[in-house]
């Protein structure tokens, strides 16, 4: 792995059990990631997707790709265009930055309307895997 490498990306399609699972593990009650008619009168078009079911597709992305040594140091992302049902989110992530087993990787999730989640994923892999 070289600094400028781009991991392969992965689509996730956004269905509403996505959403409103992702909402229930997390213990997000919040009606807009629920229930469309209450999300329609506080001004959504329909329910959406909770930053915590994000930062785990995320997290799920990068040890998808680096593989079963891979540990997660540190999630910093930032919440952008919703992901509503029946919308694709598509993960891509660009390696920018490499010191001895850790890696610091770029990760853009882009749906329909726009970028969806932006932000840095620090991870370490362990000696069987490699960074070289």
């Amino acid at each position: 792995m070289n600094v400028g490498d781009t991991l392969a990306p992965l689509e996730i399609p956004v269905t509403r059990t996505l959403i409103v699972a992702g909402a229930i593990a997390s213990r997000d009650y919040q009606d807009v990631h629920h229930d469309a008619e209450l999300a329609r009168a506080k001004g959504s078009p329909d329910i959406f997707m909770n930053i915590l079911t994000t930062n785990g597709l995320v997290g799920r992305y990068i040890t998808d790709r680096l593989g079963p040594y891979a540990v997660l140091r540190k999630v910093a992302i930032r919440l952008g265009a919703p992901n509503y049902p029946g919308d694709t989110m598509t993960l891509a992530g660009t390696v920018t930055a490499l010191d001895g087993n850790t890696a610091e990787i770029r990760v853009i999730g882009a749906n329909g309307i726009g970028h969806h989640v932006t932000g840095t994923v620090t991870v370490t892999l362990g000696a069987e895997e490699g960074l070289a």
